[in-house]
This record gives structure tokens, C-alpha cells and sequence, in this order.
């Protein structure tokens, strides 16, 4: 039976795991959700699902494309469309600017759950996908006819299946719910979420290799959980300090779309959404896509325990950097007081806050477009010092020297090798030196790590 005809056998996620999603003390695995999006590729044309490699510790590894089943079938012109705007040095004339400009989708990558413990993203990527492939709600609609979603359901599936087995263990006991001592990822447990510029890591190398830098997304948009006792939802914009490398442009839309995320949960009457607190987007360790034409929104649910309910009184609600969660401000326009927090309400959040993204990405395609040819083409033509970074080929630490070039090469940064010998700033290099020029489309990458 051909996809197109099948939506008609797809289950809800909660008939196939048994459960509802952010149901209390119940937790899908990730086998289950693997098998899961394999049935939602086999029955629907609005879906395609892929393993593209293994985890650190084997588990498959998944990149989930939902669109219009007509944008499906011709993604490597979509693709296209989108690395010449990210280059506009392919690009010839400002009537092809035009042309890729009307025919282009804006895209976004949305990342689940890279820690273990914060389980409610990839819990929450089988119902968004749900929807995505079985409704037929305008909203829906004008997302899949204007969107190419990129969707990991999970950064960490290692993480999942240590975390859930440790949870599992814990319920009905007087610890129910305590994090497993021990880590959530082979090597380098929560700081996986910090290797965005080093790349040591498989699933982070996993996710640029065929996500990031495949199609360059406007939009990278990572769901994490941080602790229970502040705000219930933090979206950006961030407090400062910003790298100044990051584009004035994407310092704004970061801004713009985090708020108008926050507004539409407010507008749902989910309290304690708070923007402008806590979170900074200084460092490229967790924001590649900063320094790659795109943006980073970062989304932190308060947690519960894992996913067992926590009752909070109005006097265990701390401050945090920025805010006092108590209290009503600007960027806080409606305070939680207290109450009890579920694995379901931070499910809802997330979900919702998902959906906001997507449907803003589908309703400014073409802003999304136009400010991204135009992150690249001041990219390219650049004229700030340094102009260029010189590092020649005999060095004292070579095996060092070797492995930065590496990393820069793997984050597209472009590298020339001197074929002579020559002069700059009164200094003579040979050939051999490599020379990394910045006017170029990810040269903010090199300028931040150099």
C-alpha cells in the first residue's frame, strides 16, 4: 500500500506505547520510539525517517523529515535552493535571488533531549509528528506546504535508555524519581550539550554532518529542562553578553521569534513563561548555528522527577539570574504560584511552543529566506580585520595544529594552502602555510575559534 493511502492505519502514540504521552511515571523507550516513527514512514507521504549512523553506545541514531509530500519528493532542489542562499557566491544575478527567494521553504531543526533526565522533548516528538502526518488543520497545512522540519527525537538516545532503566527501577521506592548516579552519556555526560565546536562526540558530528550542514537551517530550535523551582518555560530573547560575531541580524530574529513564542504560551494561559533571564548566548560550544546563518533557540521546561509529579509551594519558587519567578515583570508576564508539576505539563509546553516555531517559520518564509541570503552575502564581502588567519605548516605541536584544521573543515570553514612562498604584515610564510581568509560564508565560525 502506498503511503499516501495509509493514514487511515497509523495508531495515536498512546495506542501504540501503551500510555499517554507525559503520562505520570510512564516513560516510552527508545526501541518503542524508533519502531514508532518507522510505522509513521511506512504509512504516511509527509514523513521520511532515517537512521544515519549509531550512538556512542549503538542505539540508531534518527533524522525525521516532515514537509508537503510534494516537497518531500524533491528535496535535493529544496536543498539546493537553500545552500545558494547560504552562499550567495553561487549566486548570479539578483533575479535568481528572487527566483530562489519566492521557491525556497524555510527550515528549522528541532533537537530532543541531549541530556538524559530531561526527558518530555523525545516523549513529546511522537505526538508533534503525530499531528504533523494525520492533520488536516489550516495551521497544519500552512506548515507542511512552507517548511521542511528537520526533527531529532533524540540528541542522546544512549542517554534515554540509562535514564528510563534507572527511573524504572526507582518507582515505588522512597527515592522515586532521584537522577541515576552515574552518567548519561558514555564520555562526557551533561556536557554533550558543550561540544558544538569541538565535535568529539558522535551523535553532535551525527547531527551536523546530515542536518547542519546538509541543509543550514534558519532555525535550530534545542528543547533541555532545568531545574524545578524556577520559571516554568525560559524562551529568549537572552540576557547579554552576546559573541559579536553573531550577526546583528540573527541577534534580532533570536529576539523576535523567542518572544513571539512567549506570547502565544502566555495567550494559551500556560503560566510562568519567562524570556530575558538566565541564559546567555555567549559561547559557541552550544550554538553552532549561530556562526552558520541561522539561530539558536533555546527552550528550558522546569522538570519534575524524570517523570514522576512534584508539588512546589509559593515559597520553595527561588530567584534566577534576571528574574524573581514571583513576581509579575515584563518578562514574566504571568507568574506560576506553586502547585504540582507534571511530565504532562512540560510535554504541553513543549509541544506548543514547537508548534508556535514552525508556524512563524511558515508564515515569514520569505523574511526567513531574505535575511538569511543577506546573513551570507555580508558573510562573504566582509571587510573587518583580522582579514585573514595564517597558520603555517611547521609547527612545534603538529598533531595539534592538524586536528584544529580538522575542526574547522568539518564546520565548513574553507581553508587555502599557500602554493608559494609569501608575505604578510612584513612576515614571510612558505608554501605549505594554511591561510584562512574571513570573508567568507562561515568565517564568524573561524574568527570566534581562532
Amino acid at each position: 500500500m502506498s503511503k499516501s493511502n495509509s493514514k487511515s492505519l497509523i495508531p495515536t502514540p498512546a495506542d501504540f506505547i501503551g500510555h499517554e504521552v507525559g503520562e505520570a511515571r510512564k516513560l516510552a523507550d527508545w526501541p518503542t520510539i524508533v519502531s514508532y516513527f518507522g510505522l509513521l514512514d511506512q504509512h504516511s507521504d509527509r514523513i521520511d525517517v532515517k537512521e544515519v549512523g549509531r550512538s556512542t553506545e549503538d542505539n540508531p541514531f534518527l533524522i525525521v523529515t516532515i514537509a508537503a509530500p510534494d516537497t518531500l519528493a524533491d528535496l535535493e532542489r529544496y536543498r539546493t535552493i537553500q545552500a545558494k542562499l547560504a552562499d550567495p557566491r553561487r549566486i548570479k544575478s539578483s533575479e535568481e535571488v528572487e527566483s530562489l527567494i519566492s521557491t525556497g521553504k524555510s527550515v528549522i531543526l528541532v533537537t530532543c533531549s541531549v541530556h538524559g533526565t530531561e526527558v518530555g522533548a523525545t516523549q513529546m516528538s511522537m505526538l508533534l509528528a503525530y499531528d504533523l502526518v494525520t492533520s488536516d488543520e489550516p495551521r497544519i497545512k500552512e506548515i507542511l506546504d512552507n517548511v521542511i522540519f528537520l526533527l531529532i527525537p533524540s540528541l542522546n538516545p544512549d542517554g534515554l535508555e540509562i535514564v528510563k532503566a534507572w527511573y524504572d527501577s526507582t518507582i515505588g521506592t522512597w527515592y522515586e524519581g532521584v537522577y541515576q548516579p552515574f552518567l548519561y552519556h558514555k564520555y562526557v555526560g551533561h556536557d554533550n550539550n558543550r561540544d558544538w565546536f569541538m565535535f568529539t562526540q558522535q551523535e553532535n558530528r551525527l547531527a551536523i554532518q546530515y542536518a547542519h550542514n546538509q541543509w543550514h537551517p534558519q532555525v535550530v530550535y534545542d528543547l533541555h529542562q532545568m531545574g524545578p523551582y524556577g520559571p516554568r518555560f525560559f524562551l529568549p530573547p537572552y540576557v547579554d553578553p552576546i559573541d559579536p560575531n553573531v550577526d546583528p541580524i540573527l541577534q534580532s530574529e533570536i529576539a523576535a521569534l523567542g518572544s513571539e513564542m512567549a506570547s502565544e504560551l502566555t495567550g494559551q494561559r500556560k503560566p510562568g513563561v519567562s524570556v530575558y533571564c538566565i541564559y546567555d548566548a555567549f559561547s559557541p560550544s552550544r550554538a553552532y548555528q549561530h556562526y552558520h546563518g541561522g539561530i539558536r533557540i533555546l527552550s528550558e521546561a522546569a522538570s519534575c522527577r524524570i517523570a514522576t509529579p512534584i508539588d512546589i509551594s509559593p515559597d520553595q519558587i527561588t530567584f534566577a539570574r534576571g528574574i524573581d519567578p514571583r513576581i509579575q515583570t515584563w518578562n514574566n508576564p504571568m507568574p506560576w504560584n506553586g502547585g504540582t508539576w507534571t511530565l504532562k505539563d512540560i510535554v504541553d509546553y513543549e509541544y506548543a511552543a514547537v508548534l508556535s516555531a514552525l508556524s512563524n517559520l511558515a508564515r515569514n518564509r520569505e523574511t526567513w529566506l531574505r535575511n538569511f541570503y543577506a546573513i551570507g552575502l555580508e558573510a562573504i564581502k566582509s571587510n573587518k580585520k583580522p582579514y585573514a588567519y595564517v597558520v603555517p605548516k611547521n609547527q612545534v605541536d603538529p598533531i595539534t595544529t592538524r586536528e584544529m584544521l580538522e575542526i574547522l573543515r568539518f564546520a565548513e570553514v574553507e581553508i587555502h594552502e599557500a602554493q608559494d612562498e609569501f608575505i604578510a604584515d612584513g612576515l614571510t610564510f612558505p608554501a605549505g602555510t594554511s591561510v584562512i581568509l574571513t570573508a567568507q560564508p562561515y568565517g564568524a565560525f573561524a574568527k570566534t575559534m581562532l
